[in-house]
């Protein structure tokens, strides 16, 4: 009879685990969604809903994983630097990545590992992109 019970007493526990881990990731897609402004981006009738929603995806299952290192690009970066940077990213970095998808015509073979690579560099490269695109419109037309 007791070991029917401590059976019986492991699957809760197990739930209980899964639910932690369940409402962290919650909590982390919230935050995501926050600091992208999400609700006022999907206001926006020319924002593509699905897209977006794959760029959320990726920064979360990229803040939740537990590997120690992340692969950007072909190169290995510690996990909690990458973190850090997909926590740090705004709503002007995200219609950053879609502009450059939009852009893009090669073909990517690996589209979740371009995303990341575009997520993760946005921050230091957003400014140049806008830059060079501003003077090829006012420059390079001539």
């Amino acid at each position: 009879m007791p070991y029917e019970q401590d059976e019986a007493a492991t699957p809760p526990e197990r739930k209980r685990t899964e639910a932690k881990t369940n409402s962290a990731i919650e909590i982390y897609r919230e935050i995501i969604k926050d600091n992208i402004d999400y609700d006022i981006l999907i206001q926006d009738p020319k924002m593509d809903k699905d897209r977006l929603d794959e760029i959320v995806e990726i920064m979360l299952e990229t803040v939740c994983t537990a590997r120690k290192t992340i692969r950007i690009a072909g190169d290995d970066y510690p996990a909690e630097l990458v973190k850090s940077k997909f926590m740090k990213l705004n709503s002007s970095h995200v219609e950053f990545v879609l502009d450059c998808m939009r852009e893009n015509t090669t073909k990517i073979r690996n589209i979740k590992q371009y995303l990341k690579a575009v997520l993760f560099n946005a921050p230091s490269t957003i400014d140049s992109y806008y830059t060079a695109l501003v003077n090829h419109d006012f420059y390079g037309s001539k």
